[in-house]
């Protein structure tokens, strides 16, 4: 699918963008990016070339402070950046909050978010997955075949990774708040359990994945786990504490942005794919 946008610019992020950058230029569209000299992206240039392309893609997330673009070598104010903008422009970002969609309202600016997108979440997903898998193998000395894996949360990245797990000989149970979800992890074979009632059943498990952005595991039920057990946060805020897990003497780890650090070739292309879906036509088309 080919998008009617004639040129694109790429503003902020990670090696994500970069890499999109060249995925774009091999597709034969002029390409202008602003932010990502670390990662060598073509098309380097200046903020006022990036932000007058056809289509400007920004980050995923778009925010890494409050009110503030991510952008590791020039951070700024989104309010400040969403200026540089024309209303007849495609202004597209990942994971956009009420204060960014408010800034491009009031700038007469439509802000589409390519996060939104369902094929893009859950091909972010099973990437995710994959590479949470890779997280843990190379913190582990012991293999995850007949091991009893913990995944919390049974969303589009829990049922993934549920999966993967299994079909490395994993013992996995998974948790879940409503009654449905319960019932299908049932279903898929994997142990049940109720994500407010794990008080007890965690003194066996080699490996916590979470995928709740909540706080789930607290220093009262860590305290329960085996000491050997590494603990993986994959959520975008935390859900298990990990300054309590070192406490204790577990291992621990905050992965989040998995495949724009692991695997960030295959999540550009993810991001490409949406936002040439996006771009087919015009919004008002």
């Amino acid at each position: 699918m080919k998008s009617v946008c004639k040129s694109y610019g790429l503003i902020g992020g990670d090696r994500r963008q970069a890499e999109l950058s060249r995925l774009l230029e091999e597709d034969s569209y002029p390409v202008w990016t602003y932010g990502l000299d670390q990662w060598k992206a073509p098309g380097s240039g200046t903020l006022e070339q990036a932000a007058s392309a056809d289509a400007v893609v920004l980050p995923l997330p778009l925010c890494r402070g409050d009110g503030v673009l991510n952008c590791q070598e020039n951070p700024m104010p989104t309010a400040e950046l969403f200026r540089r903008f024309r209303p007849e422009q495609r202004i597209l970002a990942g994971q956009v909050r009420p204060q960014q969609r408010r800034e491009a309202e009031d700038r007469g600016i439509l802000l589409e978010d390519y996060f939104l997108r369902e094929e893009l979440t859950v091909a972010n997903a099973a990437a995710t997955a994959e590479a949470a898998i890779q997280v843990a193998m190379e913190r582990l000395d012991r293999t995850l075949l007949g091991m009893e894996c913990l995944v919390l949360g049974f969303g589009r990245i829990g049922k993934l990774l549920s999966c993967r797990l299994q079909g490395l000989g994993a013992q996995v149970t998974a948790t879940a708040r409503k009654a449905a979800d319960l019932a299908w992890i049932r279903a898929f074979g994997f142990r049940a359990l109720e994500t407010g009632g794990l008080d007890g059943e965690l003194s066996g498990f080699g490996v916590v994945f979470n995928t709740v952005p909540s706080l789930i595991l607290d220093s009262r039920l860590l305290a329960q786990l085996p000491r050997d057990c590494l603990c993986v946060d994959l959520a975008s805020a935390r859900g298990i504490d990990l300054l309590a897990a070192e406490t204790l003497g577990l291992s621990g780890i905050w992965a989040r942005s998995l495949p724009g650090r692991l695997a960030p070739r295959t999540a550009a292309a993810i991001i490409r794919d949406a936002i040439y879906h996006m771009t087919a036509s015009r919004p008002d088309v």
